[in-house]
């Protein structure tokens, strides 16, 4: 394990958005910036930016998860997340998420979501 702090940072303002792609869900509008990287092949800490009207299908946290509201407005099962807002969602808890303005969220996801719809 490196001992140097700067093998461990990651500067999210540097890095290019990408288009969030997932077989077989509508993720057009999403787009992601991957901080931490797992041995599962996916992160399990990233940033997604959100455009306006978009939204992601309703799914299934099997291992929970964590959202914090960096930027904009989201509607979780009705509730509506505005900057500064944090969400745990524990295990097998299901919802989607939309926004209207548009949104950049900050999440911790251990384990990959099902998608349900």
């Amino acid at each position: 394990m490196s001992t140097n702090i700067e093998d461990y940072i990651v500067r999210t303002d540097s890095m290019a958005w990408k288009p969030l792609n997932e077989n077989g869900v509508d993720t057009k509008g999403i787009y992601v910036k991957p901080l931490r990287l797992e041995k599962i092949g996916r992160p399990s800490s990233f940033i997604l930016k959100f455009e306006p009207e978009t939204s992601y299908p309703y799914h299934n946290h099997p291992a929970g998860e964590e959202l914090l509201v960096l930027e904009g407005t989201c509607i979780i099962e009705g509730a509506v997340l505005k900057k500064g807002d944090y969400l745990y969602t524990p295990p097998g808890f299901k919802h989607s998420v939309k926004t209207s303005t548009g949104c950049v969220l900050f999440f911790m996801v251990p384990e990959e979501v099902e998608i349900l719809d």
